[in-house]
């Protein structure tokens, strides 16, 4: 059995802690500056806020003060915080960890550079690690898994990405259980990149379904084919990313496509994109949502803005991303939703 550490308390890193305990594991969670709340909650109810089950016994709780205490003895690191606590990760936590502990996330995104570079978290922690000095294997989880369903113990597929196998398999020795199923890569890249964009198209699919309630109510019957169509697009689009990232297996479009799926049909990003469908602008829309976390929005202009600087360095043409450039103009210029969906045909 090893002893695990989720740092973060949000609803993924949380619902992590499920297969971990199940398993026999010794399961710390510790609360970021921003979960004091939901730690004291945890420590009282010894359920998490927004989840509808109680942890199983046993896990421990601790406020982000004793992070130390946390970590010491761990076999192994989770990174439970969001996209926006990347930066706050790599300068409060990495230079607590100890070498030769691995670090394994769930954290989803990319972040551009001014040459039109696109990196993934762990290259940006990693970064950090070389100026410290610290020897620590990064890994990441990727793939379609929303957090009260894995609660739930639905069947779920992901995949465990780093570069070093053997630590991989140990990880996953702790944390498989019979409906938490995981595979294998030594292609950060592709994984971590294909978890990452499927959010910014998942908005764009979603457009669809405020588009068709927009023009027939909504409580109409749903339609799938402009749906169907754009996740299409989706998919091409992404295809086409993933090969600008240098990806090394493409079967990990698979865990994007299926991250998309699910993305589509719950959360943050399905109802951001349905009310623009509607015909809110984003400013509309995001007060629509105040006080709702919006990871796809910064993904999506992210990539958007590394795409655009590789086309000016002629490194791609803006034409093979439709799709892409018009969300992008919807979230940073206000335009209103007109999918081109004639850019989306092509003859071969």
């Amino acid at each position: 059995m090893k002893t695990i550490t989720i740092i973060g308390a949000g609803m993924m890193g949380s619902a992590l802690a499920f297969p971990a305990r199940e398993n026999g594991n010794t399961v710390r969670i510790v609360g970021t500056h921003l979960d004091r709340e939901i730690i004291d909650a945890c420590r009282v109810t010894g359920r998490h806020p927004k989840f509808t089950k109680d942890f199983p016994d046993g896990i421990e709780y601790y406020q982000i003060e004793e992070v130390e205490t946390a970590i010491d003895g761990a076999d192994f690191i989770i990174c439970g915080v969001s996209s926006f606590g990347v930066e706050w990760f790599r300068d409060v936590i990495l230079p607590k960890l100890n070498d030769n502990v691995p670090m394994i996330s769930v954290t989803k995104g990319l972040m551009n550079t001014e040459d039109g570079t696109l990196l993934t978290y762990l290259d940006v922690w990693q970064q950090k690690l070389d100026e410290l000095g610290k020897k620590i294997t990064l890994c990441a989880i990727g793939g379609p898994c929303t957090s009260y369903e894995l609660v739930a113990h639905d069947q779920t597929e992901v995949s465990f990405c780093s570069r070093d196998m053997d630590v991989l398999r140990m990880i996953k020795s702790a944390m498989a259980t019979d409906y938490y199923h995981i595979s294998l890569s030594t292609d950060i890249v592709g994984v971590e990149s294909v978890v990452a964009l499927k959010n910014g198209y998942a908005l764009g699919i979603a457009l669809t379904i405020g588009l068709n309630q927009k023009a027939f109510g909504l409580n109409s019957e749903l339609h799938y084919n402009s749906q169907a169509a754009v996740f299409g697009q989706s998919v091409r689009e992404m295809y086409k990313l993933l090969k600008l990232q240098g990806a090394e297996d493409f079967d990990n479009l698979v865990l994007g496509a299926g991250d998309l799926y699910v993305t589509v049909y719950g959360g943050r990003t399905r109802l951001v994109g349905i009310l623009l469908g509607r015909g809110l602008t984003i400013t509309e829309a995001k007060a629509e949502l105040a006080g709702v976390t919006l990871e796809s929005l910064v993904v999506a202009e992210r990539v958007a803005k590394a795409v655009r600087v590789k086309a000016e360095r002629g490194l791609l043409d803006l034409r093979d991303f439709p799709l892409l450039m018009h969300i992008d103009e919807i979230i940073t210029k206000g335009e209103p939703v007109n999918i081109p969906w004639e850019k989306f045909t092509f003859e071969r």
